[in-house]
């Protein structure tokens, strides 16, 4: 069986828009993509290591360990051996609390986690595993819930994909957009509803199994 990991923020864990729930697994993108591979004859199990407020690089004032850098060469080895690692961070790099930080800032950060992940301390023996970065959707103007958090982050994070597929190719790992295939939920502008989860694990379920490192 081949092991990927989904490391991301709420936009993985599935929150729901201007709520505190949360999707079941079967309704979150990586369950949704763990079913359609599955269901397409590979052998796959989906890890998620999601956490709310996660950010590329940099610290909450206000909860600590969103800092996305911090342990996780520890989670590779945790997980290891791994076939695919899937990045999916960034939306809040945007919040009010990182008011410089623009697209070049959040690529940066990706950049530096892609890194991260290749000097893990694994087991002699276990593969470096590939990397798929997949840029968040764009945040749109935020609404309730969202709005003291995210203001402006509509504006900062323009250029998005553009930055994170320079840093993808700088650096030699494979790199999604989902803005083509999903949008953001119009109830907060931020988070994604069930049928963004559907939309995005469906498409991954195409993306995916070129890239999955062996056993």
């Amino acid at each position: 069986m081949q092991q990927i990991l989904v490391y991301g923020d709420s936009l993985s864990w599935g929150i729901i828009p201007n709520t505190r729930r949360r999707l079941p697994f079967d309704l979150r993108w990586p369950g949704v993509l763990e079913d359609k591979l599955n269901g397409a004859g590979l052998r796959v199990r989906i890890i998620e290591d999601c956490l709310n407020g996660r950010r590329t690089v940099w610290e909450d004032p206000f909860k600590p360990g969103r800092n996305g850098i911090i342990g996780l060469a520890q989670r590779i080895e945790v997980n290891s051996p791994l076939a695919l690692v899937i990045l999916m961070l960034g939306a809040n790099d945007f919040q009010v609390q990182h008011s410089y930080n623009n697209a070049w800032s959040a690529a940066q950060g990706i950049g530096a986690l892609v890194l991260e992940i290749r000097r893990a301390p694994i087991e002699p023996g276990m593969p470096v595993p590939p990397i798929l970065v997949v840029c968040p959707p764009p945040t749109r103007l935020p609404e309730g819930t969202t709005v003291s958090k995210f203001l402006g982050a509509e504006q900062r994070s323009g250029g998005l994909a553009d930055a994170y597929r320079e840093t993808c190719t700088a650096l030699g790992c494979h790199f999604f957009d989902a803005a083509p295939v999903i949008a953001v939920s119009p109830i907060d502008g931020v988070h994604l509803d069930a049928d963004q989860h559907a939309a995005l694990g469906s498409a991954l379920a195409d993306v995916v199994p070129p890239l999955l490192g062996g056993e």
